[in-house]
């Protein structure tokens, strides 16, 4: 998978481009550029969320899936502090994003004064520090064990690495819970619901699957991983997307189904505003194009063991989420319906070009397959027997 330097650097410059301009034009219209910018931010923190999830995954559990994209997964592990730091300008929003940081909307609100001991400014920065301290530190963890398994054989590694994901799990599944109150639930203020911060990570999750697995289908064949990338792993990947989506769709499914069967005044709005005017469209679209097309067809065997139809398949996920992104963050700020504005577009592109730079700078600093894990022998000698 040799990636030129010359595609690193275009990448990093349409980044900075991207969101210099965002910026740059956003000073005329505040309440415009910080709402891009969270929709922009929040799709490519998911994907280095989502890639660490799957790293701690693969460490638990194995599987010759895991080891032909660990590199991958990793290299999205290593964007978090970019990320990190990029959360800085969204503390300056914070009024123009959330009406509990407005001291007029609280006085008027019975419910976020209720809130205010834990929605409040200096507390949300608090916690805000806490979370991106503990991605990036636990990132760094794993890719340090990870590299040391590079340069040894050692078993007690891999030991090490699984006794490891087990408390990062559970430090990242706590962490990115109370992040999506934080940062997106509270959006909607006087809204709640406990089945929300597992479907964001879900999602997380589902994305950065999808854009791994894009990835190694569409790249991975000139590379020396091109003998770990069997059939069998493609059909492994497929597989796991099947089964990220089904809980994805679960999670999203009765999250609606129990608000709508309860219909309290406090849990419909959500929902409502989301599905009133153009937002009804998105989210049948979400739900039909992002839910119950791919999973009809990673049903079929044949298509997920041909890389020429899972890479669409999983591209089309990816650009779904994309798209359910925007549904969730978007209609607080536009209730009469989608407007795409140019903002939105600059913030996306601009976060995408910095993190694949990222992204792509890390691949190359690591060879592309864990050599001393002692189950990558084992599908190396299997490739190499005769037929």
């Amino acid at each position: 998978m040799s990636i030129d330097r010359r595609w690193i650097i275009a990448a990093a410059a349409i980044g900075v481009l991207g969101l210099a301009v965002t910026v740059v034009f956003g000073l005329n219209n505040a309440e415009n550029f910080f709402r891009a910018y969270l929709f922009g931010y929040t799709f490519w923190l998911g994907l280095g969320l989502g890639s660490l999830g799957i790293v701690l995954i693969q460490f638990l559990t194995g599987g010759n899936w895991g080891l032909a994209t660990r590199r991958v997964f990793e290299a999205g592990t290593a964007t978090l502090p970019l990320v990190a730091v990029l959360f800085i300008p969204i503390l300056f929003g914070l009024p123009y994003l959330y009406a509990w940081a407005r001291p007029d909307a609280v006085a008027s609100d019975a419910v976020l004064q209720h809130k205010a001991i834990y929605l409040n400014v200096p507390f949300f920065i608090l916690r805000s520090v806490v979370y991106l301290v503990a991605w990036v530190v636990l990132g760094y963890l794993a890719r340090r064990w990870s590299l040391a398994q590079d340069r040894s054989d050692d078993p007690l590694i891999q030991r090490r690495l699984q006794r490891f994901s087990v408390i990062a799990a559970l430090i990242l599944g706590f962490t990115v819970t109370f992040a999506a109150i934080d940062w997106l639930m509270s959006l909607d203020a006087d809204w709640f619901s406990t089945m929300y911060p597992p479907m964001v990570a879900m999602g997380d999750l589902l994305l950065a699957l999808a854009l791994g697995t894009a990835f190694v289908a569409l790249f991975g064949s000139g590379a020396s991983l091109a003998r770990m990338l069997t059939p069998e792993v493609f059909n492994d990947l497929g597989s796991l997307l099947l089964a990220f989506i089904m809980l994805w769709g679960y999670l999203e499914y009765f999250q609606y189904l129990l608000i709508w069967a309860g219909n309290l005044s406090d849990e419909i709005p959500w929902y409502l505003s989301r599905t009133e005017g153009g937002w009804l469209a998105v989210a049948v679209g979400v739900g039909a194009i992002g839910f119950l097309l791919p999973w009809y067809l990673l049903l079929f065997r044949p298509l997920k063991r041909d890389r020429r139809t899972l890479a669409p398949i999983a591209g089309l996920i990816a650009l779904m989420q994309l798209v359910n992104v925007f549904w969730m963050v978007q209609p607080p700020f536009e209730p009469g319906g989608p407007v795409v504005d140019w903002l939105d577009v600059l913030a996306v592109v601009g976060f995408g070009g910095v993190w694949l730079a990222v992204f792509c700078w890390q691949l190359t600093t690591r060879p592309l397959l864990p050599v001393n894990d002692p189950r990558v022998r084992r599908p190396l000698e299997a490739v190499r027997e005769p037929a």
